[in-house]
């Protein structure tokens, strides 16, 4: 679904005007939308930097940074006591998992949460190894982020099973879907892929190639670490048994969550402590549970909602990233149109669906050189290849520094934009 296609058009035509910081009032079939009131929910934007570094990392909303700290200067205690500091806890946590569970269409009981996206992997990866024998055979991608290769790569060595790969098609980027009937058997175990690059922003078919994996009995495994703030996720669409994101990509914490049906997890059984539970989910989480980050999740899913109409914080979810994906679109095109008009610019890849991400060269100089230049007045883009390592040796970059990377999110303005063009 194109975010600012005609089902988007359509249900914006019903949502509610004077939501908090998002206006959304009628002009024909568009709703316009408030990037100034936006804006004003982030402090750490007063500083004026044009922060198109949001692919690494987005900024916090004041709602977000002040229930972290309420929350540590409050009495939590640890879990599951009798006295009201330890039952806080147990609700902070609780209301964490309801919320990632509405963010990302899946029953709560099936929300694990952990230090990173990365540490999540790990875990999991060595869980899932504990079921395979030699001969069996995992499938991962180039396009991927390496926290959803290596980790694959490394516990399919350990066990003797066999490390399959999905290339990247050049110059375009793309992940084809077709390769995946050969790259299938019924020794393979899982798949993982991504479900939008955090280099090129291309999104693959992640749908497509869950339905092959599943139809040779593999598990799926996809890294939404770059696609969860952009769009409106639901696993059971996707299609994945497991599916990874960080809540400081959609402006939360620092945390990682990885998710799927509690029943798949209850056949898993990670290394942990003798004493700890062995309850799913906690059986995935290492030590106590950071409550004051917990209680940013929370935070920063209603942040989310509430920039979307609905009945339920789920369907308010749905709208708002709808909302927010269309505004970036919008950005987005006018940065590429000023990008592919820069004779020095050479872009990495054409997806045809992609999120507001673009990685590119310019003629003369080196990413680092590029990026230093843009610090030098205020604008933050990254260079290198941002874990990107197998894209980036697979379109011939690696060697060279890799690349430029520039993310829209939402409260991306067509003024900065215009401030890194010309500053480019």
């Amino acid at each position: 679904m194109a975010l600012d296609g005609p089902e988007y058009r359509e249900r914006t035509k019903t949502s509610r005007p004077g939501r908090a910081a998002l206006s959304l009032v009628r002009q024909g079939d568009r709703v316009p939308y408030d990037v100034t009131a936006v804006r004003s929910a982030f402090p750490a934007l007063r500083e004026g930097i044009a922060h198109f570094d949001g692919p690494g990392g987005t900024q916090v909303p004041r709602a977000v940074a002040h229930t972290v700290a309420s929350t540590m200067g409050s009495a939590v205690s640890n879990r599951h006591g009798d006295f009201a500091s330890s039952k806080r806890a147990d609700g902070i946590v609780d209301a964490a998992r309801a919320a990632a569970g509405d963010l990302l269409g899946v029953d709560p009981r099936g929300v694990i949460f952990g230090l990173s996206m990365t540490a999540n992997t790990y875990v999991l990866a060595r869980a899932l190894a504990k079921t395979w024998a030699p001969g069996d055979e995992v499938v991962v991608s180039r396009l991927d982020h390496d926290a959803n290769v290596r980790p694959w790569v490394q516990v399919a060595e350990s066990v003797g099973a066999t490390v399959r790969w999905a290339d990247v098609e050049v110059p375009s980027c793309e992940l084809p879907v077709e390769q995946y009937d050969e790259l299938l058997t019924e020794r393979t175990r899982l798949v993982a892929v991504t479900a939008a690059s955090n280099a090129t922003g291309t999104r693959p078919d992640v749908r497509a190639i869950a339905d092959k994996a599943h139809a040779v009995g593999a598990l799926v495994h996809v890294d939404g670490v770059h696609a969860t703030p952009h769009l409106p996720v639901d696993l059971g669409e996707l299609g994945a048994d497991f599916y990874a994101c960080s809540a400081y990509k959609w402006y939360g914490p620092h945390l990682g969550i990885t998710v799927a049906d509690p029943a798949l997890l209850e056949t898993l059984h990670p290394d942990k402590l003798l004493p700890s539970d062995d309850a799913v989910p906690d059986r995935f989480e290492l030590g106590t549970a950071p409550f004051a980050q917990l209680a940013g999740v929370t935070a920063a899913v209603d942040w989310l909602a509430s920039h979307g109409a609905g009945s339920t914080r789920r369907d308010q979810l749905t709208d708002a990233l709808r909302a927010i994906g269309a505004h970036e679109s919008s950005v987005f095109a006018r940065l590429l149109d000023g990008l592919r008009d820069n004779p020095a610019v050479t872009l990495l890849g054409a997806p045809a669906r992609r999120t507001p991400t673009v990685a590119f060269t310019v003629e003369g100089s080196t990413p680092q050189q590029v990026a230093a230049q843009l610090a030098a007045v205020d604008v933050a883009v990254w260079a290198g290849n941002y874990y990107a390592v197998e894209l980036m040796r697979r379109v011939g970059l690696e060697a060279t520094g890799g690349a430029v990377r520039a993310g829209v999110v939402c409260y991306t303005t067509d003024d900065e934009v215009d401030r890194l063009l010309e500053a480019l």
